[in-house]
């Protein structure tokens, strides 16, 4: 069939410049506006305050649409220090730095350095035991495709790390929850590729933490592990969400981190507030304490 040639209509050509000699550098001084930007393409007004609802949305629903889509119902988010590595690594770094300290025996930087670095010796047991964890986890589902109960980090290194592994060890999939920072960053490989996520929003990045939580388990961590422990905690208490089980992963440390029970002795909680968390000392009796806190509920977890 013949096609009809179309006549153009009056706005796809420019003003013609026989008609009005300064045309072309008026129309050019148009195109360049950034009022004239589609809104989508305009990173200025993208990234302006005003559009700041707009971010917050696009933060939030990008990964919920994704989480959705891959059937994730519930997860089991695991918190604690981005330091503590795995014992051969950890054991590495001592020996390095016990060198560095031979040849500068009196360098009492370097004194401090190695006994933070004999410390992280001692705590690289935690990475094993979140990695034990993430397979527990990982492992509870009827096949590792399965993903109604899911591991969820932060998706960094260290106890994340571990935990994203462990699940990864036995093929089932697992959540990483990355932040954007000022300096570079890089998500542990462990994590799900369709189930690694960058957020620029600490707030939103922890309403996806606690969205689907049936559990956290918290191990030893500093500044982020204490903020997501104590919002976590608040949120219970003022019943703004439903309890769900917080265990706190390794007793000793925890008992020296935070006196909770001088907390009560001066009022400032509760001993209602006591029974939000429980401390246990390894993977497996954080694991069995969470399936026994639904059982009781009358709720089995799986």
């Amino acid at each position: 069939m013949k096609s009809v040639k179309r006549e153009k209509l009056p706005w796809e050509d420019p003003k013609s410049s026989e008609e009005e000699p300064k045309a072309k550098k008026l129309i050019e001084a148009l195109q360049k506006s950034p009022t004239y930007q589609i809104a989508f393409e305009d990173k200025n007004f993208l990234n302006s305050n005003d559009t700041r609802g707009i971010r917050l949305e696009l933060d939030y629903i990008k990964a919920e649409l994704a989480i959705a889509e891959m059937g994730i119902e519930h997860t089991i988010v695991v918190f604690g220090s981005a330091r503590i590595v795995e014992q051969k690594t950890a054991f590495e770094k001592f020996k390095e730095t016990e060198k560095r300290l031979e040849e500068s025996p009196e360098d009492r930087d370097l004194l401090r350095e190695l006994y933070v670095a004999e410390r992280m010796v001692g705590k690289s047991i935690y990475y094993e035991d979140a990695r034990r964890f993430g397979r527990l986890v990982g492992s509870s589902g009827k096949t590792p495709g399965d993903c109604r109960i899911t591991i969820m980090t932060g998706g960094g290194p260290g106890i994340m790390e571990a935990a994203n592994r462990g699940s990864f060890d036995v093929g089932a999939k697992s959540i990483g929850l990355n932040i954007l920072l000022p300096h570079e960053q890089f998500p542990n490989p462990y994590i799900t590729p369709e189930l690694c996520f960058k957020f620029h929003y600490f707030a939103v990045r922890k309403m996806h933490f606690l969205q689907r939580a049936r559990a956290l388990v918290i191990y030893p961590g500093g500044f982020g592990t204490f903020d997501e422990l104590f919002e976590t905690l608040t949120l219970i208490q003022t019943e703004k969400t439903d309890p769900i089980p917080v265990v706190l992963v390794g007793k000793s440390f925890w008992d020296r981190a935070i006196n909770f029970e001088f907390l009560k002795e001066e009022g400032v909680i509760s001993a209602e507030d006591m029974n939000s968390f429980a401390f246990v000392d390894n993977a497996n009796e954080a694991w069995e304490y969470i399936l026994n806190w639904y059982k009781e509920k009358g709720t089995p977890l799986i």
